[in-house]
C-alpha cells in the first residue's frame, strides 16, 4: 500500500491564500518598512540613543511571525475582524469524534451518462451514514461540490473539515456494475478500507450495504450493519435517483420531473417508502410554489401516509407528512410530524427547515428564525435557510444582527455560486443579504440574472418582488408578484407574514392579490 505525503505544499498553499495571509504578510511588510524609515530620518535628531533604533527593528523582526499567526486565525471583512469560523469549525468536527465526507462517485462509463446514478449511489451511503449517532457526516450540499474535482483529497479533507473521505467511482454497462471505493484517513492519507466490486446491476444494492457497512467498522471499530435502502428493485432504484437529482435542481419544472421518476419508481416497486415519501413531496412543493390544485392535497397526503405506512421509522417520510400537513395548513399536524422525523434523525435537515416554514406561515418569527438557524447548523452550506433568517431578522428590525449573519450568508452563496452558476434560487434568495449589507448594484445584478434564467417561474417572480419591495421600488414588485400569480402559486400564510413585503400592503393592488390567493 502506498502512502501519500503527510504535507501536501499545494494543499497549504491555497489554504494560505483562502484566509488571506499572503495580502496580511506584505501590508505588515510595507507597514513596517515605513516605520523603519521613519526611525532612521527622526530618531538621530531627536537625540534618542542608539538602542531605540535596534529594538524597533527586534520588535519588527518579532511581530512578522504574530501578524502571520493573527492573519491565519481571522478574517478581515466589510463587517469587521472575525475569527475565521471555518478552521474553528473544522478544529472542533475533527477533534470531537469521528467524521466523514462522502464525495459524489465518479462516472467511468464510456458514454458519461451516468451522472444521476454515481451521485445516487453517494447520496444513499451518505444518508444511510448520517443515522449512525457517534459519526459525524459533512452534508450532502458541502462534500458534492468536489466532483471530479482535481484537488487533493486530504486538502478537501481539512476544507471539509472531515477526519475522513470517501470516494469511489461507477462504470456501468448494461447490466454489469464495476464500483470503486477507498476510504482515506485525511491525516496522513492513508487507505483505511478499499475495495472493487464486479457485480451485476441488481446487487448495487447489496455493495452500498456493505461500503457503508464497512466505512462503520473501520471508524467506530465495531460491526454496525447499515443498510442504504428500502427497496431491492433495480430499475425503481433507478427511476428513484433520477427524482431525488430533479428534486434538488428545486424548480417549477424539474419538480415536475422529479413527480414522473418517482411515480415510475412507485409502479415499478409499490412498498418502496423513500420513493413514496418523494412523491408526496414533489405534490406539496407544487401546491407551495406552482400550482394550486385542490386534489394535490389529497395526493400529497395520500403518498405521505403510504411512506408512513411502508416504514414508521423512516424520518423522511415523516418529514414528508409534515410538510404535505403544511401545505394543508394543518399545522399542528405539521409540527407533530416533524418533530417525529427530528427524533429519528437529530440530522434531518428537511425536519428543521420545514419546520421553520411552518412556525413563519403562523407568524411566530422568533421560533422560525431558531429553527432556520437549526437547520443551517444542521448543513452548514445551506443558503436558504440563512438567507430565511436575514430576512426574519431584518423584519424585525435587527439591523446589525442580520448585517453579521447577511455577510455569512454571502459567503455560503457564493461558494454554492461556483459550482451552481444557474441556481435562480440562490442568486434571488442571496440579492436579499445583499441589500441588508447594503450592495445595491450587485443585488440589481443578481436579481436580473435570476430573471434571465428562469422568467416565468412563480418561485423566482415571488423572491425577486420581495426584494424590490424591499428597495421600494413598488411598481416593479408588484408587476412580478402579479406575473407570479399568474404562473403559479403564493402561500397566503407566507405572503402575509413576509416583512419584506410591508411597503406593499397599504396598496389596494396588494389586497386585490391576496383576495386571488385565497379565493
Amino acid at each position: 500500500m502506498e502512502k501519500k505525503p503527510i504535507f501536501s505544499l499545494s494543499g497549504f498553499s491555497s489554504e494560505l491564500l483562502r484566509r488571506r495571509v499572503y495580502p496580511a504578510v506584505v501590508a505588515y511588510a510595507l507597514f513596517a518598512w515605513v516605520l523603519l524609515q521613519i526611525g532612521e530620518v527622526t530618531f538621530e535628531p531627536l537625540g534618542l540613543p542608539d538602542w531605540v533604533m535596534r529594538g524597533l527593528v527586534i520588535v519588527v523582526i518579532i511581530g512578522f511571525p504574530v501578524a502571520a499567526v493573527l492573519a491565519w486565525m481571522f478574517d478581515i471583512t466589510p463587517s469587521g475582524v472575525r475569527r475565521d469560523s471555518r478552521r474553528a469549525d473544522t478544529d472542533t468536527t475533527m477533534a470531537d469524534s469521528p467524521s466523514i465526507a462522502v464525495l459524489p462517485f465518479v462516472d467511468m462509463s464510456a458514454k458519461k451518462d451516468q451522472g444521476y446514478f454515481c451521485e445516487g449511489i453517494a447520496e444513499e451511503i451518505l444518508s444511510s451514514l448520517t443515522k449512525i449517532e457517534s459519526l459525524q457526516v459533512v452534508a450532502r450540499t458541502s462534500s458534492f461540490r468536489y466532483v471530479e474535482s482535481d484537488n487533493d483529497v486530504q486538502a478537501i479533507g481539512r476544507k471539509l473539515g472531515a477526519t475522513t473521505i470517501l470516494q469511489g467511482s461507477v462504470r456501468k454497462s448494461e447490466n454489469q456494475l464495476r464500483v470503486a471505493a477507498q476510504l482515506i484517513k485525511v491525516e496522513d492519507g492513508y487507505h483505511l478500507w478499499a475495495k472493487k466490486f464486479d457485480r451485476e446491476l441488481k446487487d448495487i444494492f447489496a455493495i452500498q450495504d456493505e461500503i457503508a457497512t464497512s466505512i462503520a467498522e473501520s471508524l467506530l471499530h465495531t460491526l454496525v450493519p447499515v443498510k442504504t435502502t428500502a427497496s431491492r428493485n433495480v430499475v425503481a432504484y433507478e427511476y428513484y435517483l433520477r427524482g431525488r437529482q430533479f428534486l434538488n435542481r428545486f424548480r417549477k419544472v424539474e419538480i415536475e420531473f422529479a413527480r414522473q421518476m418517482f411515480h415510475q419508481a412507485i409502479q415499478k416497486d409499490p412498498e418502496f417508502a423513500l420513493a413514496w415519501a418523494g412523491y408526496a413531496d414533489c405534490f406539496s412543493l407544487e401546491i407551495m410554489y406552482a400550482d394550486p390544485t385542490p386534489w394535490f392535497k389529497d395526493k400529497a397526503r395520500e403518498a405521505s401516509e403510504r411512506a408512513l405506512a411502508l416504514d414508521p421509522e423512516l424520518a423522511e417520510a415523516h418529514a414528508s407528512s409534515g410538510l404535505a400537513h403544511l401545505v394543508c395548513e394543518e399545522f399542528e399536524l405539521a409540527e407533530r410530524d416533524l418533530k417525529t422525523a427530528i427524533e429519528f434523525n437529530p440530522r434531518s435537515f428537511e425536519a428543521y427547515y420545514y419546520f421553520a416554514r411552518t412556525r413563519f406561515h403562523q407568524g411566530d418569527m422568533d421560533a422560525a428564525a431558531d429553527l432556520f438557524a437549526k437547520a443551517a447548523s444542521v448543513n452548514p452550506e445551506d443558503y436558504q435557510s440563512r438567507m430565511l433568517r436575514v430576512q426574519i431578522l431584518r423584519g424585525a428590525g435587527q439591523v446589525e444582527k442580520a448585517k453579521i449573519e447577511a455577510q455569512q450568508a454571502i459567503e455560503v452563496v457564493e461558494r454554492h455560486l461556483e459550482w451552481n452558476p444557474d441556481d435562480a434560487r440562490a442568486l434571488h434568495l442571496g440579492a436579499g443579504s445583499l441589500i441588508v449589507l447594503g450592495e445595491i448594484e450587485r443585488a440589481d445584478k443578481w436579481l436580473q440574472r435570476a430573471l434571465e434564467i428562469d422568467p416565468d417561474d412563480p418561485i423566482v417572480l415571488y423572491n425577486v418582488a420581495c426584494n424590490y419591495a424591499a428597495l421600494n421600488r413598488v411598481a416593479k414588485a408588484f408587476e412580478c408578484l402579479e406575473r407570479a400569480v399568474d404562473k403559479g402559486t403564493i402561500s397566503e400564510g407566507w405572503m402575509k407574514n413576509d416583512a419584506d413585503l410591508d411597503n406593499l400592503r397599504s396598496d389596494p393592488r396588494y389586497a386585490a392579490l391576496l383576495e386571488r390567493i385565497s379565493s
